[in-house]
């Protein structure tokens, strides 16, 4: 059945380096992906989002003397996660998973690309104030409602849920075609989160 046109799936970060295998693998991360591909056939506009950081990005624990990875630091935008080196621009980590359906993408929006900011969100990066130009795309073409899917539902599904909701679309989670890192809760309080922005998480 394909959704109304003011309906837009969005996709991510289902990249290999968040899958098994990869340097920072969501638990049962590949998983979800016959259950995207299957989505994109419902929905006449298609977005996919892709982490995309310099080697030299902030949120590496590498770029921080003795930092250990999941440690966490203050950045000037607040705390900071900091990751094991991942989805480095052009490397294999960084591509989208080869079981992802591509070919149907409208839309290709890579974000963390800024060196001393992280990205989780699909339409703000971390700093709460630089746009990634997602929603003047999807504003352009008339939609006011959103579904998500990907990677991690925890991280840049919940930020980009939120972050949605706060601009006034109406937002939908598609948890059965998401996975979670769970670190320290995170998990539970993601769906919080989600929830008591008014976004719908559909199990």
């Amino acid at each position: 059945m394909t959704r109304s046109k003011d309906t837009a799936l969005i996709m991510i970060d289902i990249q290999n380096d968040f899958c098994p295998g990869g340097a920072l693998a969501v638990p049962d991360g590949a998983s979800i992906i016959e259950r995207v591909n299957a989505l994109q056939e419902e929905y006449p506009l298609r977005v996919l989002t892709q982490d995309w950081h310099p080697p030299d990005h902030a949120s590496f624990a590498s770029n921080h003397a003795s930092a250990e990875p999941f440690s966490a630091i203050e950045m000037p935008y607040g705390p900071q996660v900091l990751w094991p080196d991942h989805c480095v621009a052009g490397s294999g980590g960084a591509h989208f998973h080869p079981n992802l359906n591509t070919d149907s993408a409208d839309l290709v929006i890579r974000k963390g690309f800024r060196r001393t900011i992280d990205s989780y969100s699909a339409f703000f990066e971390n700093d709460r104030e630089t746009r990634t130009g997602l929603e003047g795309y999807l504003r352009e073409r008339g939609v006011s409602r959103l579904v998500l899917a990907g990677l991690a539902f925890d991280y840049c599904v919940r930020f980009s849920a939120v972050d949605a909701a706060g601009l006034g679309f109406d937002v939908t989670v598609m948890e059965a075609a998401c996975r979670a890192i769970d670190l320290g809760g995170s998990l539970d309080e993601a769906r919080a989160d989600m929830e008591s922005h008014g976004v719908r998480i559909i199990p």
